[in-house]
């Protein structure tokens, strides 16, 4: 695969990754706007949800218990790998962790990281953050389940700005059981930088631009923990782009609350500029 442009739009195609708790579903907002602006956008879901619905995926998670991040990752490397080009890869929360995982293979022409989780040995963990994972994290003999998120934790992690009952709204439209792995993994690797299932070179040279964002009142991943993924790229020697963006007043849901046109429009001229810089 090369970085230039698909030959008959001209534009890169785009690759949506969605974060823990959610389907393809939870980008349908960024999806339609960038296949308006002429982009492909391919938007797969994790193995065990791929293409099914919330209702189904509630009604039978089995498919999702004992799946981990490195097999969420080589699922997603297998469709990328299929493309004649590049793409621009964006994922959100725990899709922000597998875009690092695959930037770090080097398989994006640019990467967009929203409200992304850390990646092996970045240990910020502020309160907001623990309590996210307590209701998977306190039971460690579900490490390979799928524990479904309770309409009172919804609100807590996606839907800390509205009422109770806005949340259950969303919590009906968008909220599917956990891949319990992922998130025994995912802690455990912020301790063990060298080997953690989310090990990456951070002083990779030959990397394509990446752009972290963050929203100011998300309780699952705070601005902290986006700065200080930032900070453990630009701290090495490395000249691969790396940049930041905050914004005030956005939750965890930065692809769909209020005012996400803002967000997806700089995201998306941030990464097909820096994309073609890089090319």
């Amino acid at each position: 695969m090369n970085a230039t442009p698909d030959a008959i739009s001209g534009k890169l195609p785009i690759v949506l990754i969605h974060g823990l708790w959610m389907t393809p579903a939870s980008w349908d907002t960024w999806a339609e706007r960038f296949r308006a602006a002429g982009h492909q956008v391919i938007v797969p879901g994790w193995p065990g949800i791929d293409d099914r619905s919330v209702q189904d995926v509630r009604s039978n998670p089995e498919p999702l218990k004992g799946i981990g991040l490195k097999q969420i990752a080589d699922h997603y490397e297998r469709i990328i790998r299929t493309l004649p080009v590049k793409p621009i890869i964006m994922g959100h929360s725990f899709g922000g962790v597998i875009t690092q995982m695959l930037a770090d293979r080097g398989l994006g022409a640019a990467y967009v990281g929203v409200a992304p989780g850390q990646t092996a040995g970045i240990t910020t963990l502020p309160a907001s953050t623990l309590r996210t994972g307590l209701p998977i994290l306190s039971n460690p003999f579900g490490r390979n389940g799928a524990k479904p998120i309770s309409k009172a934790h919804f609100h807590f992690t996606f839907g800390n700005d509205l009422s109770r009952a806005a949340s259950d709204a969303l919590w009906e439209q968008f909220a599917v059981p956990s891949y319990n792995r992922v998130f025994f993994e995912g802690v455990a690797a912020t301790l063990n930088e060298k080997g953690g299932v989310t090990h990456v070179d951070y002083a990779r040279a030959d990397r394509a631009p990446l752009l972290v964002i963050t929203g100011q009142i998300d309780n699952v991943v705070p601005s902290a923990i986006g700065r200080a993924i930032v900070k453990k790229y630009t701290s090495t020697s490395s000249p691969a782009v790396v940049a930041y963006k905050e914004y005030d007043g956005r939750t965890h849901r930065l692809v769909s609350q209020p005012g996400w046109e803002e967000i997806a429009d700089y995201a998306i001229n941030w990464a097909t500029s820096h994309a073609a810089v890089a090319a």
